[in-house]
């Protein structure tokens, strides 16, 4: 009912933000050339994600040798003023996005930029307000739906389910639904357990929706923007202890493709799969384990919906062994997830069983030390190629 009642209301939130009145037929013009040069639509064909690649790798060969450095949380910023620009049915909602910046500043400035109507703050209503941006993307905007902590989207699970990932099919294929919901989540430094919430096992049983984890300013730049240019709905998560990562970024635009995994490592002797912020532990872990003389392989699978299966797969048929690490709930998680497509499609390649490593079952304790002992560390990873490389 709320996406359906805010559908008209924000369609004239976009008439209004856009500098002069456009009809429907000219805008999708414009925005099916753009996106095919870019090449970064939701659900893209195999040409499509061969140029979302190569404009990738482009890219990151030009950051070599130029570019800036910028915070992973300026970088989302620098994404969302990019394609605001670009695009007038691009829009931010969400509790404090507006003058106050959002609660870890990735919308600071939009305000006073686009205006308060492009920039919306919301009431504390997350079940009302992610299904005013349904309504909006049912009619033609492309909402960003900030949760000021991914826990709190468990408030607007019926939206996101019933309304976000299944309106394109039950309305027989009607209505799109071009939305990114995103916000900070993971395990952060003594926020308690309802701060500290790991959604992807929750949401990634939804049909319809895409799901990606950033873990560097670069690919959370280049994995919002073609979130944004997607057609389809997508949740990017954004890990709490990640915003301040240091890094240099191209000066020209790029994007980075929805459905592709990172390689990280290249390695010979056991492929270690991972996303988020587990990626540092474990390139940790990949400096002890070289110097006892392991090669692992390290992959930040970046999709978490759907996965990667390609470069997973070749990484697979080439180390044999498999180690998946993660900061998800080990029950339901990811890593169950992705442990089950590996058996289903490459078991003949296997020379030992999948170890996964996640978090613990339980809720995350306050006291620094018990959170600790309930994520993965460095250790327990090394420990663990060691068994498997045995």
């Amino acid at each position: 009912m709320a996406a359906a009642a805010a559908s008209s209301t924000l369609h004239g939130v976009g008439a209004v933000a856009s500098p002069k009145p456009r009809s429907a037929a000219p805008a999708a013009a414009r925005r099916t050339a753009r996106v095919a040069a870019a090449a970064a639509k939701g659900g893209a064909g195999p040409a499509r994600g061969r140029l979302a690649k190569a404009d990738e790798a482009a890219a990151a060969a030009g950051s070599k040798s130029g570019g800036h450095e910028v915070l992973m949380f300026e970088a989302l910023r620098e994404a969302l003023i990019e394609e605001m620009n670009l695009d007038p049915t691009v829009c931010v909602m969400g509790e404090d996005v507006g003058h106050y910046g959002g609660s870890y500043k990735v919308t600071k400035g939009l305000a006073e930029m686009f205006g308060d109507l492009r920039v919306l703050d919301t009431p504390i209503a997350e079940n009302s307000f992610t299904g005013m941006g349904v309504g909006a993307a049912m009619k033609g905007l492309r909402p960003v739906v900030e949760g000021m902590n991914m826990g709190f989207l468990l408030l607007a699970y019926n939206q996101i389910s019933n309304n976000c990932g299944m309106l394109h099919y039950t309305s027989g294929g009607q209505f799109k639904i071009p939305i990114v919901i995103r916000g900070p989540g993971g395990v952060g430094r003594q926020l308690g357990a309802e701060h500290s919430q790991r959604l992807e096992s929750y949401f990634q049983s939804i049909p319809g929706l895409q799901m990606v984890a950033c873990s560097t300013p670069y690919n959370a730049k280049g994995l919002m923007k073609a979130a944004i240019r997607s057609e389809n709905p997508v949740v990017l998560f954004e890990h709490v202890l990640l915003y301040n990562l240091k890094e240099k970024i191209p000066d020209e635009e790029y994007i980075c493709c929805l459905e592709e995994a990172e390689m990280v490592r290249p390695g010979e002797h056991v492929t270690i799969l991972t996303y988020s912020r587990m990626r540092y532990h474990v390139m940790q872990a990949a400096k002890t384990l070289v110097n006892k003389g392991y090669d692992p392989e390290v992959i930040d699978i970046r999709s978490l919906k759907p996965f990667d299966l390609h470069t997973i797969g070749n990484s697979i048929k080439k180390t044999h062994r498999v180690l998946i690490v993660e900061e998800c709930m080990r029950t339901g998680g990811i890593g169950a997830s992705l442990r089950s497509a590996i058996i289903d499609n490459f078991w003949d390649y296997l020379d030992a069983p999948i170890m996964c490593l996640s978090s613990q079952d339980v809720p995350t304790p306050y006291a620094a030390t018990l959170e600790d002992a309930t994520v993965v560390q460095p250790a327990q990873i090394v420990a663990a190629v060691e068994q498997i490389c045995q």
